[in-house]
This record gives structure tokens, C-alpha cells and sequence, in this order.
């Protein structure tokens, strides 16, 4: 409501010729763009998508009997689409391993909308919530090449030290990373 207003006052301002109209307008605009700045900025965190994967096209052996990408075979989407995420922010997780911190993932939530199949390409949508301390979860939506929704998911990492197993604070420089990001 406040993005319509904030276009509806540019088009007035530019219709009015009177000096004092234009400057009740141009404080009008002014702060309408702001709040409609503030409002974008809370909505936009809330829904903002991080990255989006290449397309992977499902082959064959991902299949079931029934022609349909097999339940398991998302978790390894998500994977492939983190590391793509990971790897595009400079962030190496051979380097996190050899510096001693692993991420499990130890929770997953799928919800499957429409079937994928042989041959589709999808492309993952990647939403990080918040900066991670100990845990990192991932907000996951997977749509074909049609822009269909294929399933939305949900899975949570655990930073470990690779040591002993057990739970880890998230690497500083990481942690940086993905404030830079949010």
C-alpha cells in the first residue's frame, strides 16, 4: 500500500506546477519512501531468497518406478545447491573440515507439491533466516523449468568439532560471511 502511494505522489508532483504544493509533496515523498523502504526492508528479509542453484536436470537413476524423482534424492539436491551457495561466497568446506569443523545435517523437513521427473530441470531456492551460532537452517524451494513448485524443505546443519563430536560455535569468518549476506 505505501510502494503504490509513494508511485501515485511521484506522478503528482510531477503534474503540480505551484511552488508550495510541490513542497508538501516533496515532504510527502520523502517520508513515504521511507516507510515504504522500512516496510520492503522487513518484508523482503523475511521472504529473501540467498541464492538460486543452476539447473540440475534429474537423470534417470533418480527415478522410481513410477517416473517420479525418488523422496531421497532432494537431500542430495540440497547439498549440491549449498555447496554451489558455499563455494560462490569464497567459502571452502574442504578447508572447514581440514581446520577441524564438520556440518552434519540433523533435521530435514520435506513437503512435496508436484512430482518431478525424468529429464526436468529444477532449480533450487535458498533462504538463510539468521546468522548461525551453533546450528545453520536452511529454508529450501525446489521448481521446475515451468516455475512449478516442486517441494519446499527445511534442513538444519550442526557446526561439530571433528575431533571429538561435539556441537561447535560457528568459525568467526563464517560467521561474517553470512552476515554480510542477511
Amino acid at each position: 500500500m505505501v510502494l503504490f502511494y509513494v508511485v501515485e505522489t511521484q506522478q503528482i508532483l510531477v503534474k503540480k506546477s505551484e511552488k508550495k504544493r510541490a513542497t508538501a509533496i516533496d515532504f510527502k515523498l520523502f517520508f513515504s519512501q521511507i516507510i515504504g523502504r522500512i516496510l520492503f526492508n522487513i518484508l523482503y528479509k523475511k521472504l529473501k531468497i540467498h541464492f538460486i542453484s543452476s539447473p540440475l536436470v534429474v537423470r534417470y537413476g533418480e527415478t522410481d518406478q513410477m517416473g517420479v524423482v525418488h523422496h531421497s534424492n532432494y537431500l542430495r539436491y540440497f547439498e549440491v545447491a549449498r555447496l554451489e551457495w558455499l563455494t560462490q561466497l569464497g567459502v571452502s568446506y574442504n578447508k572447514m573440515e581440514e581446520e577441524g569443523v564438520m556440518m552434519p545435517v540433523i533435521s530435514a523437513h520435506i513437503e512435496y507439491k508436484t512430482p518431478a521427473r525424468f529429464e526436468d530441470q529444477l532449480r533450487i531456492k535458498i533462504h538463510l533466516k539468521e546468522v548461525p551460532l551453533v546450528k545453520m537452517t536452511f529454508r529450501y524451494e525446489v521448481v521446475n523449468q515451468n516455475d512449478e513448485l516442486v517441494c519446499t524443505a527445511t534442513t538444519v546443519l550442526a557446526f561439530m568439532n571433528a575431533s571429538n563430536r561435539r556441537p561447535h560455535r560457528c568459525p568467526e569468518a563464517f560467521k561474517e560471511v553470512f552476515a554480510a549476506v542477511l
